[in-house]
């Protein structure tokens, strides 16, 4: 056999040239391969962005004003000493979503907004938001410029973000720079109010890129999408600040809370609204304009009407209306100092209920016009912010993100406020309502504050003690109709407790109860996951046993899960689509501890007893063996 020629040597070596680059090409692309590639943008929750003066406000009576770049939310020493003019500082007009004419602020940038809200050694802690995401990014190694923070005004509306500060624009901007500076995709970390964020921004980009493009820019500028916490359907304590006020645990009354609240645009943008109820998608291009604005056609199918409470455990409302109308249903302070007149005395209330559709297409602030004064300006807000809003109805359900990877996380077994009972209070407005009673649901059952029945749907689970398990669980639709179902425990686990179960079937209007077993004071994680059923698209839900809806993103077992589940996406020689669940061993130092009871370390394949110097306890001396790169490699 005669020897191949040098042109015909030159051609095979190309070819070989040709599949390795584009090899590399395919692991850049898909976040395969190297980890400095990667970028993290994280979307901050409600209230979890800091908010900064930007104006000077001399305040009265205090020693404390407000200077150019003072923080404002959070900062409890002025809150404490000026409240009124801390308020004035968070206030917006209702209407227009101006800033107060004697002061104004405005959200922080980078990671300092989104770590700790008022830095301190005692209100430091209670305030820390992504402190701990950020610590275990440095652990492990990430650079500094790989975590972007996408702090924004969560006072504002979602179209309101993007008029007065360009917000989405800036988002649209940080995922490009991350391309260009890091050279793959960017990994998006959205807690609570954030994915509601993240949704609109979505929906927003198809009118700033030509719609062949769209799902091509989404495939080279986001890996995946890791949905924590998620409002998918609203949450019902909103009802309740926008009603009776949410103090946040600060030192305010809760009036003066409701009309902080209440005059934010984004009050609205978490009530709870019917799965069964949506709305034309209409784009306009010049949507600021003020022209030719269109109005969704909202429509409902046949179940919201032949169902109880709008797929809800039970009704979101129920409140007892005064038997007067007008300026009598909340009168002056003057007017409460006297007797209570006889008419309210022997007029009888008269009981409504209100489900999660007539909260979210405005029927209950409709029935309580007369009654409330703050229903005129929530009407308003709700038509013009919302309903009108000609890039989304955020009102309305959600479908799967079109994006390649999308991980749904969220706390379940909370006992989770679902539903309330108002009644007049016989106070002056702010305060002239209050909440009589509570329905919560609490695994599965649905109990009430007073100890009475309550009827309803409760569903298979509770929520995070902040979002119902209803709400939550929506993105459990997104899966296919074949899904694998795994349970493990929390904590270290040797694999001989993770039950699995392969191909369930899954309808996509019903929930997915797993037949498992579960195992007294052993904290659960449940990994709902589907790689079939939409080719080069992948769909995750993990259902973490009582999580809390603040705290999830400080829960070293979320960030231990999300690091494997990163880690086994970078290597393109990894054998399954998603990490592997049948053992979980320790990844950090702290992760190690002492077994009295066999006198060393726990875990001796991953620990060793290793001293030094200022340890005060045996735990505190047991280490890892390997770093934390070399155990990753074990669950590849």
């Amino acid at each position: 056999m005669d020897p191949p020629r040098p042109s015909l040597l030159l051609l095979l070596l190309l070819v070989v040239l040709l599949r390795s680059s584009s090899s590399s090409v395919e692991a850049a692309e898909g976040g395969g391969g190297d980890l400095s590639k990667l970028s993290g943008v994280i979307i901050p929750g409600f209230a979890s962005t800091q908010l900064r003066a930007w104006s000077v406000l001399d305040c009265p009576y205090s020693p404390l004003d407000f200077n150019p770049l003072d923080s404002v939310w959070l900062d409890t020493a002025k809150l404490l000493s000026a409240v009124n003019c801390w308020l004035k500082c968070m206030v917006l007009d209702p209407y227009n979503q101006t800033d107060h004419p004697e002061c104004k602020s405005r959200p922080d940038c980078g990671l300092s907004a989104i770590t700790e809200l008022d830095p301190g050694y005692i209100t430091g802690p209670l305030s820390s938001v992504w402190k701990e995401w950020l610590k275990w990014c440095i652990e492990f190694g990430i650079e500094a410029n790989a975590i972007l923070a996408a702090p924004y005004d969560w006072r504002l509306s979602p179209s309101m973000l993007e008029e007065r500060d360009l917000y989405f624009h800036k988002l649209k901007f940080t995922f490009e720079s991350a391309l260009k500076l890091r050279g793959g995709p960017s990994l998006v970390f959205a807690h609570s109010l954030g994915n509601n964020v993240f949704r609109y921004f979505l929906e927003w980009l198809k009118l700033e890129v030509a719609p062949k493009t769209y799902i091509q820019w989404l495939d080279e500028h986001i890996h995946a999408y890791f949905a924590v916490g998620p409002p998918l359907l609203g949450s019902t304590e909103s009802v309740k600040a926008t009603l009776s006020g949410a103090t946040f645990g600060l030192p305010v009354a809760e009036g003066t809370a409701r009309l902080m609240y209440n005059s934010f645009g984004s009050s609205l943008w978490m009530m709870p609204f019917s799965k069964y109820c949506r709305a034309d998608s209409t784009y306009w291009k010049n949507f600021f304009d003020g022209k030719n604005r269109e109005q969704y056609t909202h429509h409902c199918e046949d179940m919201e009407f032949q169902s109880n409470y709008s797929g809800w455990p039970t009704d979101i409302i129920n409140i007892e209306v005064p038997s007067i109308r007008g300026t009598d249903a909340y009168p002056s302070i003057s007017e409460v100092a006297q007797t209570v007149p006889s008419d309210m005395e022997c007029g009888l209330p008269t009981q409504l209920s209100f489900s999660a559709r007539e909260v979210s297409d405005g029927t209950f602030f409709k029935a309580i016009e007369e009654y409330d004064p703050d229903s005129k300006r929530l009407i308003y807000q709700l038509r013009k912010l919302y309903q009108g809003d000609p890039v989304l109805n955020p009102l309305t359900p959600w479908d799967r993100p079109p994006l390649k990877n999308v991980f749904c996380i969220y706390g379940i077994d909370k006992k989770t406020e679902v539903g309330y009972y108002f009644a007049p209070s016989g106070k002056p407005y702010p305060d002239n309502w209050i909440i009589t009673d509570i329905i919560y649901e609490h695994e599965g059952t649905l109990t009430s504050r007073s100890g009475n029945s309550v009827d309803g749907n409760p569903g298979a689970s509770s929520g995070d003690e902040t979002v119902p398990y209803h709400s939550l669980s929506w993105c459990k639709t997104w899966l296919g109709t074949k899904v694998n179902i795994t349970r493990a425990p929390q904590a270290e686990h040797d694999g001989s407790d993770v039950q699995i179960n392969l191909n369930v079937e899954h309808h996509p209007d019903e929930d997915i109860i797993p037949n498992m077993t579960r195992t007294p004071r052993v904290r659960y994680i449940t990994y709902y996951e589907d790689s079939e059923s939409i080719p080069g698209r992948r769909t995750a839900v993990w259902e973490v046993d009582k999580a809390n809806h603040r705290n999830i993103v400080r829960s070293p077992v979320l960030m231990r899960e999300l690091w494997l589940q990163m880690w086994h996406d970078i290597h393109s020689d990894t054998k399954e689509k998603f990490v592997t669940k049948g053992k979980r061993g320790p990844l950090r130092d702290v992760d190690c501890y002492w077994d009295y009871g066999k006198a060393r370390c726990a875990w001796p394949e991953y620990c060793e007893y290793r001293y030094v110097f200022g340890d005060v306890h045996l735990g505190q001396s047991c280490r890892l063996r390997s770093s934390s790169a070399d155990l990753l490699l074990n669950y590849l």
